[in-house]
């Protein structure tokens, strides 16, 4: 059984103070008008653009959506449940929803599939539509090869990237006056604070961590900061190279399971990071390979997965609301004549910590009872997908 003692529940209990303290949302100034506003008499043009199909990137789009409906640019209305896909939410926006002020263009949402062999000709043709005047007002971003694909000088339409981790990291984030039309969101010190509160947790010598040996893998995972705190805390990260970004959705969960796998034989905890390969299909076995070994998991999506059986997370208390809300206030900054760059870009993110009881029992993990206060979600069972 992992026990916390004493002196390791103080510090934790020192840590979960400052996240608390630190969970300040975005940082804005006075409150804007966010009141809905024609583009010279004609409706705002709105286009999408992502790498491949990723659910997280459904849950950013929706809980954009539900943030210009909250602010009156969209008619309110339920989004239908069996939406999973942004690209099906995409088809609902241009045929079901209503907006005076808005048009999400039916011939403007534009996926590579996660092939790269199309990725090239695919980011040149929507250069190319972005470059002819008013076509497009206003481009949504969502994901790093989006984000690497958009966030370029050859155009000069707003763009707001997405759902991107570590963007200052890839070169996302620039100050260039060549630059001012883009926007990107950042949280610098995520996956620092996540990785902190699980070390001083656990205590693990040796993390497992798998992903994709490439510039968009490393930086789904947020390596370079765990190979800082490797170094600063003295333990070891064990890598396992996935398939992420590929057009073959079963040969990416494949490569997971299989890191898995390979990965509880010599690690002592697992820090489970954004990829394509980790979904609702592979999940289940994930946690199940993890816990039959006894080893902790910590996810970086929040919530929704410890709900599935990871061990533990941070994460926003209610999904993706706050987050929405902030971006759809961005997007209406820019339609009211801001410069993108120029807004505010921290994540709206909080630090909430997520638990998963019944996980802990099936490794072993005895958990303090101050522990159990300072978390604000207890799963006590592992659910299903």
């Amino acid at each position: 059984m992992i026990l916390i003692k004493s002196g390791k529940m103080r510090r934790l209990t020192w840590l979960v103070g400052m996240l608390l303290l630190l969970s300040t949302g975005w940082l804005q100034g006075a409150e804007a008008d966010t009141s809905p506003v024609l583009n010279h008499g004609q409706k705002w043009r709105v286009a999408y653009y992502h790498g491949g199909k990723y659910y997280e990137y459904y849950q950013y789009l929706k809980a954009t959506t539900e943030g210009l409906m909250a602010r009156g640019w969209v008619t309110p209305q339920r989004i239908p449940e069996h939406l999973t896909t942004a690209r099906e939410l995409w088809r609902w926006l241009t045929e079901s929803a209503h907006s005076d002020y808005l048009e999400f263009l039916p011939d403007g949402f534009y996926s590579a599939g996660w092939d790269r062999s199309n990725r090239a000709a695919l980011r040149e043709e929507v250069i190319a539509r972005l470059n002819q005047a008013g076509e497009i007002n206003l481009l949504i971003a969502m994901g790093t090869w989006a984000g690497i694909d958009m966030a370029v000088d050859r155009h000069r339409v707003p763009t707001m990237v997405i759902s991107v981790n570590n963007p200052r990291n890839i070169g996302l984030i620039r100050d260039s006056e060549r630059y001012q039309h883009i926007y990107v969101t950042e949280d610098p010190q995520r996956y620092e604070r996540q990785l902190t509160l699980f070390h001083d947790l656990i205590r693990f010598k040796t993390l497992g961590v798998a992903y994709e040996d490439s510039v968009e893998g490393r930086s789904y995972a947020s390596i370079d900061t765990v190979q800082r705190l490797a170094r600063e805390r003295g333990f070891q990260v064990v890598n396992c190279y996935t398939q992420s970004d590929v057009a073959d959705q079963s040969l990416a969960n494949r490569s997971v399971i299989n890191c898995f796998r390979e990965l509880v034989e010599k690690v002592d905890a697992i820090y489970v990071t954004a990829q394509g390969g980790i979904n609702h299909d592979t999940i289940p076995k994930l946690v199940e390979i993890a816990n039959h070994r006894r080893i902790p998991t910590f996810s970086q999506y929040g919530q929704d997965q410890v709900r599935l059986g990871y061990l533990m997370s941070l994460s926003q208390a209610q999904g993706f609301p706050e987050e929405g809300q902030a971006l759809a206030d961005v997007a209406i900054g820019i339609f009211k004549g801001g410069v993108p760059a120029s807004l505010a870009h921290r994540s709206a993110e909080a630090n909430r910590i997520t638990l998963n009881l019944k996980t802990a029992e099936q490794i072993g993990l005895y958990l303090n009872a101050d522990l159990l206060a300072a978390a604000d979600q207890l799963y006590w069972q592992i659910e299903q997908p």
